[in-house]
């Protein structure tokens, strides 16, 4: 990893080169654009392999990957070919150290990782589509780049409420971005989510300034473990960070479903007033249920940043945390509340690469 880190560019473009020399047939899985897609696959390879003896979370990890690359028209008969342009990507450029103990320690990494996702993909054949199509019926623009898009899937979409999936615009095909749900399961099955338009950014543009209701997009499956523990009666601390306060909004709505009147603690973080997009649906749920207590914090306000703001309060100790927002956020709250006493098996949150690398 020290050898290919610092050329990683490198080693992505001749690995792509390989794949797409000696497999043409695999080119038409892949975006027509390859900028958005070019670091992922090779990224998610490494990073599991950094941490192939962390095993809960890589497992989890690995199985959510196997399940979303059915919806690309990944088979079982694609890995050998994907390892082999691996192994040869990174004896290139890791030439210097490798030798024959360093490629049979990779094969049998790739050969674990790939039989992981496998497995996890055909177990997901036998109970669900490899994606959905869903109708935007609703979009509601609530500052000049961030819409509400809700949409009806053509069959029950099953979920759990603080989880996201992975959607494709009709416009850029083969572009997937992940979306949290904004809200808990509903009785009508539609769904809503919360889309920021990011500078270049192709699918949230597209949500945000493009897609109108009729407009038919497509779902990814479910995924993450940011989910609601209710054997047990903690509170829930949430820190929520732009549009990172969808999916605890729809932990909020899932701990009032099930009727439980455990304590919630939202900490909603924002740059400026502009941005607090949904604080008025946040008071509402706030002035519904006496359990729950909603606090935003400014930044320019405040001149401190969100985890700051919640060391100011507590104690946390006896608290199950939820983040969720920008990666570096989530990195400096997960920081914070581990300084202040929350065990890192009571932090939850859904930045897979900062989650791996936290070993949490």
């Amino acid at each position: 990893m020290a050898e290919v880190t610092p050329v990683a560019d490198k080693v992505t473009s001749y690995f792509y080169a390989l794949l797409f020399v000696r497999h043409p047939d695999l080119r038409s899985l892949f975006p027509a654009a390859m900028d958005t897609q070019r670091d992922r696959l090779l990224r998610a390879l490494l990073t599991a392999a950094e941490h192939i003896d962390n095993t809960d979370v890589l497992v989890d990890y690995l199985q959510n990957l196997g399940r979303g690359h059915r919806k690309y028209g990944t088979r079982a008969e694609h890995y050998p070919a994907v390892g082999e342009c691996l192994i040869g990507a990174l004896s290139k450029y890791a030439a210097g150290v490798w030798d024959e103990e360093m490629e049979a320690a990779w094969i049998r990494t790739y050969t674990t990782i790939s039989q992981i996702m496998i497995d996890a993909a055909a177990a997901d054949e036998l109970r669900a589509p490899p994606w959905w199509y869903a109708e935007i019926v609703t979009h509601d623009l609530r500052t000049p780049d961030v819409a509400v898009v809700t949409v009806r899937p053509d069959q029950p979409y099953p979920f759990l409420a603080g989880q996201y999936t992975s959607l494709e615009t009709p416009w850029w095909p083969r572009i997937w971005r992940h979306y949290s749900f904004a809200s808990a399961p509903r009785s009508d099955g539609l769904l809503s989510f919360h889309v920021k338009a990011v500078p270049a950014g192709w699918v949230s543009n597209a949500l945000v300034h493009r897609a109108r209701p009729g407009d038919i997009v497509r779902l990814g499956p479910p995924a993450g473990s940011m989910t609601v523990d209710h054997t047990t009666d903690s509170g829930l601390l949430c820190l929520g960070g732009g549009t990172g306060i969808a999916p605890i909004k729809a932990l909020i709505e899932d701990v009032a479903e099930h009727g439980e009147r455990r304590t919630v603690e939202v900490f909603y973080g924002a740059r400026t007033d502009h941005d607090l997009y949904d604080i008025d649906t946040m008071l509402r749920l706030q002035q519904s249920h006496p359990w729950l207590s909603v606090r935003a914090i400014i930044d320019q306000q405040a001149h401190q940043q969100l985890p700051d703001a919640v060391r100011a309060y507590g104690p946390w100790n006896e608290y199950d945390a939820y983040l969720s927002g920008p990666p570096g956020m989530i990195r400096s709250g997960v920081d914070a509340l581990r300084d202040i006493g929350i065990p890192s098996e009571r932090i939850r949150h859904d930045s897979v690469e900062e989650l791996v690398a936290a070993g949490s």
